[in-house]
């Protein structure tokens, strides 16, 4: 094909998926001025079209977030994202569920994208079979440097929405690790994603329990999270069962390096961009932090440390991809 297909959103500007789905259509709008972007509801176009793929974002269970790309699939041909691919962490209703939802979407798909190595290399686990995927990172913009004056507050963060696994608890007990004088606070820069609103209380009050001031920020905006983001002692990404991390390029393009605890996703984003992150090894993140929190300044990038690929890459990339459908 010579053209980029439409790009559709599903209408749900907090959920970051969506966002992202937003971000990479208005990159690709400025490369080609004859982009389509608009919501996936009510489209009659047999044109190709692109989406971005997470069940939870796409419906109710994952049969129907699998019935709704199938009937959109079933219009003309659409190319797919695919977010948050099943892995065993699941649980074992949750992963055969989401792994036949994957299954139905791939299939009816003209085209498939997964944001890592790792991520289709999950997706093939959990299919049983090789899936023929693209890959295309998470985009990362180039920072501003950190600022003349900057003191950090006294605060270690987790950036991103809150969810079991994501990382808050082993950071909280991290924490707790530290001779009480000298922990900071721990805060989550983001809400609860949806239907985990109370977990993520229950956290606060394991937190108060351990000795460990907690707190969550709750939604905020693109200036807002960049404005934390960048004032916080040190970052830290402590996901447990990570596919592909948009809050990693998020600290990254707030000029970050963050605490990363090691795993097969973030080595490959290491070896992708060099020096933008401190890998931490399993069971090794309070001592790690202990240290960051004495040098915090090394938790930013040096100037010259390139974040590539940026958002226009990641745009130039999937319109050589749709040309190729």
């Amino acid at each position: 094909m010579s053209a980029a297909p439409l790009l559709l959103h599903r209408d749900d500007e907090t959920h970051g998926v969506d966002q992202y789905a937003r971000a990479v259509a208005t990159a690709v709008a400025k490369l080609d001025v004859e982009v389509t972007y608009r919501s996936a509801h009510g489209l009659d176009s047999s044109q190709l079209a692109h989406v971005h793929f997470t069940d939870r974002l796409w419906g109710s269970s994952p049969e129907r977030a699998a019935e709704r790309f199938e009937r959109l699939a079933a219009r003309g041909p659409v190319s797919v994202t695919l977010h948050d691919v099943p892995q065993s962490s699941d649980g074992s209703r949750g992963f055969p569920r989401r792994t036949e939802c994957y299954r139905r979407v791939v299939q009816a798909a003209a085209g498939t994208v997964c944001n890592s190595a790792h991520e289709q290399r999950l997706l093939e686990v959990a299919l049983g079979r090789h899936v023929a995927v693209h890959v295309v990172p998470l985009p990362a913009q180039p920072p501003q440097p950190r600022a003349a004056d900057w003191r950090p507050s006294d605060e270690v963060a987790v950036l991103g929405f809150y969810y079991p696994g994501k990382g808050h608890l082993e950071v909280v007990e991290a924490v707790a690790a530290l001779p009480v004088e000298s922990r900071p606070r721990v805060v989550a820069l983001g809400c609860a994603s949806s239907g985990h609103e109370q977990e993520l209380l229950d956290l606060g009050r394991h937190a108060a329990q351990l000795g460990v001031d907690f707190t969550s920020t709750g939604f905020l905006s693109t200036a807002e999270r960049l404005a934390r983001s960048r004032a916080v002692a040190v970052p830290i990404i402590a996901h447990q069962h990570v596919s592909a991390s948009g809050s990693l390029t998020d600290w990254l393009s707030a000029g970050r390096r963050p605490l990363t605890v090691d795993s097969d996703y973030f080595r490959e984003m290491d070896a992708i961009r060099p020096e933008t992150m401190h890998l931490v090894r399993p069971g090794h993140l309070a001592e790690e932090l202990q240290a960051a929190l004495m040098h915090p300044e090394s938790t930013w990038l040096d100037e010259a440390t390139s974040t590539s690929p940026s958002l226009e890459e990641i745009a130039r990339a999937y319109l050589s991809w749709w040309a190729e459908l």
